[in-house]
């Protein structure tokens, strides 16, 4: 079983936003043994908090379905590190590693939302409902900054799971937890909501998104993906990670919440790739002693230090010394806060941001930016051509076969660009970038989007010739 610890504190935030104040460390697991959805009306009877839960389960655990995944982990006796960098290992094998984890239905025709982390790197997945059919998935797309993925499942008439507002989510009020922990099918446990915006620093990404719901409920290895539901049965969070010593469930869990779920998992299903806006400042918390330097009078809202050169809040006129109170009216206490308002946004969207400045409240108008600072919405093929100045092929498993190859993805075409000024050339195959494996050309973009200073790409040709390649 694969665990993640919170590896850093502060640093690089999602959204263009950078924290400035770094919290104290703690230990967290991510819950797995390894490593177009709407809001919905309810018509029906409302459940009275803490009598009685059996309605909500029975409305939701044929919504949640058991990921089961299978990876092929290169193993040998002995690496040479550098007879493997430079001529590969030939003593190495493929060890078949399995992992579990949980999922929830969006769709009617197959689309489950779940953790990146329960299917990142998986070769084989299989899905299966609570009346035990069972499917090959197929990832359709992941976004690492959320630790979220979409999974594909060829089937009809599925039971939808619906979703909730999770802005309106109290702290207090009953929740569900329903998964599979240790493999244990169709698992519901109860709890309340013991806090919302939780920034709890286990995403390793440069523009992660953390503003996890905090619940009692029990979650376990097995229930990341999960659904973390209502009295009413519907979806108000993503089940991910435990707070932990010893690997299992010790008091707390945490939820990506349903809006930022709903709106991450839209993205991927309609363009292949995640459509974040920027607002681009540098902020940070608004602690009592820093208030008390500035002569701040309220502890509330997020302190700008400065906005980026040329990025959205800089041209809205937003200035060093602003204090962000609301996105679109919703306020904003904290960084985490702020930064699943903003995600829940596309480039091109325009934001209305309350500031406290000097005193008196000021509404500003921000046309949220992309990546690339401009306010079109991004192709995910497009970007990583124009990163690289390539364009590229997905591989089929015959013709990585006939390579000798489990995973890589093919350069098809180079024009001017890094690849060029690199040495690589048409067939050329990559099959990792910076330690990352590439198997798609989702790998590809994430292991790219998240690699800063040097980039190193290892591969092949059609020859047999192994080659390594590394630019700035």
């Amino acid at each position: 079983m694969a665990t993640v610890l919170s590896a850093f504190a502060g640093g690089l935030l999602s959204l263009g936003v950078y924290r400035m104040a770094v919290p104290e460390r703690t230990v967290y697991q991510v819950v797995e043994p390894q490593t177009q959805a709407k809001y919905t009306e309810f018509n029906g009877p409302v459940i009275v908090p803490g009598t009685d839960f059996t309605i909500a389960a029975e409305r939701t655990v044929n919504s949640v379905v058991h990921i089961k995944t299978l990876t092929k982990v290169a193993t040998s006796r002995y690496i040479d590190p550098w007879e493997e960098f430079f001529f590969g290992n030939p003593n190495r094998r493929n060890m078949p590693q399995m992992g579990a984890g949980s999922g929830v239905i969006m769709t009617a025709d197959g689309y489950i939302i779940t953790n990146n982390h329960v299917v990142y790197g998986a070769d084989e997945i299989e899905v299966s409902l609570n009346d035990k059919r069972s499917y090959k998935g197929k990832v359709v797309g992941t976004d690492p900054n959320t630790d979220l993925a979409v999974v594909k499942i060829e089937e009809t008439n599925l039971p939808v799971m619906p979703f909730a507002n999770s802005d309106q989510v109290k702290v207090g009020e009953w929740v569900l937890a329903v998964g599979n922990p240790f493999n244990l099918t169709s698992t519901v446990t109860a709890g309340i909501v013991s806090a919302k915006g939780r920034n709890i620093d286990i995403i390793q990404e440069n523009y992660k998104i953390e503003s996890f719901i905090q619940t009692d409920a029990v979650v376990n290895p097995g229930n990341s993906g999960g659904a973390l539901v209502n009295v009413n049965g519907e979806l108000v969070g993503l089940n991910t990670a435990i707070q932990t010593h010893t690997g299992s469930y010790e008091g707390y869990s945490f939820a990506i919440p349903s809006n930022l779920v709903r709106k991450v998992a839209h993205d991927i299903i309609e363009f292949g790739t995640v459509q974040r806006g920027l607002l681009g400042v540098n902020i940070r918390e608004i602690t009592y002693d820093f208030a008390k330097e500035k002569g701040i009078g309220r502890l509330e809202g997020v302190w700008v230090e400065a906005p980026l050169a040329g990025g959205a809040a800089e041209e809205a006129g937003i200035r060093s010394g602003d204090i962000i109170l609301m996105i679109n009216d919703v306020p904003v206490n904290s960084v985490s806060s702020l930064q699943e308002n903003v995600g829940l946004h596309r480039p091109g969207d325009k934001l209305k941001v309350t500031v406290n400045r000097d005193g008196a409240r000021k509404d500003i108008t921000v046309t949220l930016k992309n990546k690339t600072g401009n306010t079109e919405l991004v192709d995910k093929p497009t970007e990583v051509n124009q990163q690289l100045g390539a364009r590229f092929e997905e591989m089929s498993e015959t013709d990585l076969s006939k390579l000798g190859l489990r995973n890589g993805i093919r350069v098809s075409e180079v024009t001017n660009g890094k690849l060029r000024a690199a040495g690589v050339k048409p067939g050329y195959v990559i099959t990792e970038v910076n330690g990352r494996t590439v198997r798609n050309l989702d790998d590809l973009t994430i292991a790219l989007n998240n690699s800063r200073g040097y980039i190193y790409i290892g591969g092949m040709y059609p020859s047999g010739e192994k080659v390594y390649y590394s630019f700035n």
